[in-house]
């Protein structure tokens, strides 16, 4: 059964059922009970890490802040020929963004569809408070063993270096994706990105100086 047809109603004939088609008497109904709300809660705490996991994940392959990605709905997605783009503005800086959706986040924005959250609201993701995301983040990382603070806007921060800018997407394009309302926003990524190679070029200065 999907977690959402756990109802009320669900746990009343339950416990009618173990009552009278089980003969189970009041304690031992009562500790059936209680075994059952431990699942269900354990249930949900998984599914709960499962929803953060993909929100932050669809995040890195889009660039969307916390409050975008948490108030993305189905009318901001458009179909381009094979392609699905986000258009919307963003939040913060009224700034429209543009932004193809990748295979990954597709796959993501799939999986949620029917959903009843997202039945209901009509939201692409069923996300949770930014206090909720940051708070799960923080489990992710303790339970994968990530040395690192995450949050919504490292997500951002993973799509304007990893995903785009050092795979020679031009700064303009990202600044255009991002919804900044300046280059000079997205140019701050661009030196992230010169650090990185800075620092990875640097294990192999010491052995090419070396053969001069």
């Amino acid at each position: 059964m999907a977690l959402y047809e756990i109802t009320p109603m669900f746990i009343s004939d339950f416990e009618f059922y173990l009552k009278t088609t089980r003969k189970c008497c009041h304690n031992t109904t009562v500790k059936y009970i209680k075994n059952f709300q431990k699942i269900i809660r354990i249930a949900l705490a998984n599914g709960r890490i499962q929803q953060v996991k993909d929100t932050y994940l669809f995040c890195c392959f889009t660039g969307l802040a916390f409050i975008d990605v948490k108030s993305l709905v189905s009318s901001d997605i458009e179909t381009k020929g094979d392609t699905f783009w986000i258009k919307k503005r963003r939040q913060k800086t009224k700034n429209w963004c543009h932004v193809p959706l990748l295979p990954p986040a597709v796959q993501i924005m799939n999986k949620y569809k029917n959903h009843p959250y997202c039945q209901r609201t009509g939201c692409v993701l069923p996300v949770p408070s930014n206090q909720k995301m940051n708070e799960y983040l923080k489990e992710i990382a303790d339970l994968t063993g990530i040395d690192k603070n995450l949050s919504t806007h490292t997500a951002r921060h993973t799509f304007a270096t990893t995903v785009t800018l050092a795979n020679h997407i031009s700064i303009e394009v990202v600044s255009k994706m991002l919804g900044h309302s300046s280059i000079n926003m997205t140019k701050k990524y661009a030196r992230v990105v010169d650090d990185l190679i800075h620092r990875d070029m640097q294990k192999i200065y010491g052995k090419y100086g070396a053969a001069l």
